[in-house]
Formats: C-alpha cells, sequence, structure tokens
C-alpha cells in the first residue's frame, strides 16, 4: 500500500511540475485510474499520445489515442494455494473517443496487455497475454485536466482454458503537459 501512495505522489508531483506551462491535449499527456472490482484493486499510470486521428463533424470530433500503461493489482482478501495476492500488467490500448462538444467524451478500444501472474487471487486466468476492453465516459474540466468513469474487461478469448476474465470499474484523473 505504502508503494501505491509513493506512486500517487510522484504522479501529482509531476503533474505540479508541469502546471506553469499548459500545453493541452495536443501533445498527449498522463492519466491516473484508480479501480476495483471482483474483490481485487488496481492503480494504473498511462502514457496518453497526441491523437493519431482526428475527424471533425457536426461540432463533434472523433480521436484515435494510444494508450501505453503499467498497472499494479492487488488484494487484500485470503489467496488460494499457489495464486499471488498481486500482479504487474503493461497494456498498449488504441483508443477511439468521440467529443459530441467541447467538454464531454466517450471512448472505447481494445488492445493487448500482459500480466506477470497467471493465478490470481482466486482466478487462473491461463495466459499472460490477454486482451484489454475498455469503455468510459469523462469530461475535461479545463485544457489540461480530465475526470472520467471506464469499465474494463481483460481476457484472452478462448486461447485457452479457463478463461474466467478480470473485471475492473475505474475512476480517471488525466493531466496534459
Amino acid at each position: 500500500m505504502k508503494k501505491l501512495g509513493v506512486l500517487a505522489g510522484l504522479l501529482a508531483l509531476s503533474f505540479q511540475a508541469h502546471a506553469a506551462e499548459p500545453q493541452g491535449w495536443d501533445n498527449g499527456g498522463w492519466t491516473l485510474h484508480l479501480g476495483t472490482g471482483e474483490a481485487s484493486q488496481r492503480i494504473t499510470v498511462n502514457r496518453e499520445t497526441a491523437p493519431l486521428w482526428q475527424h471533425r463533424f457536426s461540432g463533434s470530433r472523433i480521436e484515435l489515442v494510444g494508450e501505453l500503461g503499467l498497472s499494479y493489482w492487488w488484494t487484500t482478501q485470503d489467496v488460494q494455494a499457489g495464486y499471488s495476492s498481486h500482479n504487474w500488467q503493461l497494456s498498449a490500448i488504441p483508443l477511439f473517443r468521440w467529443w459530441p462538444g467541447d467538454r464531454f467524451y466517450i471512448e472505447g478500444g481494445v488492445g493487448a496487455t500482459a500480466f506477470s501472474e497467471r493465478r490470481f487471487h482466486d482466478k487462473n486466468i491461463s495466459t499472460t497475454f490477454q486482451f484489454g476492453d475498455h469503455i468510459g465516459a469523462g469530461y475535461q474540466l479545463d485544457r489540461t485536466t480530465r475526470v472520467g468513469l471506464r469499465i474494463s474487461h481483460f481476457s484472452n478469448a478462448g486461447i485457452k482454458h479457463p478463461n474466467p476474465g478480470m473485471n475492473v470499474v475505474q475512476l480517471t484523473l488525466g493531466k496534459a503537459f
């Protein structure tokens, strides 16, 4: 738990260090995701790219961004013998984001992830390689700050069984530099 506090503190300091020169999301930014689901918690730090593609129409826009992330999962509940109480995850997610106006957005994407453990808490996910499906919505508070809610599902798409999948609901905070 102490590691998570240090990680969140470093990210907050990084946000403050760049606050004097707001550039907006045209250059990308960083996002922090705090999540919970199925007796586990997850903290993620993502590097979001600048828009890779963008299309404007009728007062709205659609953009494609990339997210590269590092996550740490943990559980405080009893763990079965041979299972881990924590799990690291790397991810690369192409994400479409629709902005119907200037501040509100809806997002969705599917990408590749890799876990450090196949047996976490009470689940055997069979493979360290998983697909991540994400859907969410959010609001841009100002030119450089966004908040949102995202639901994510991780599964190996039936490559190997068992394939129980893992789900998480996350609060997100994003900061552009």
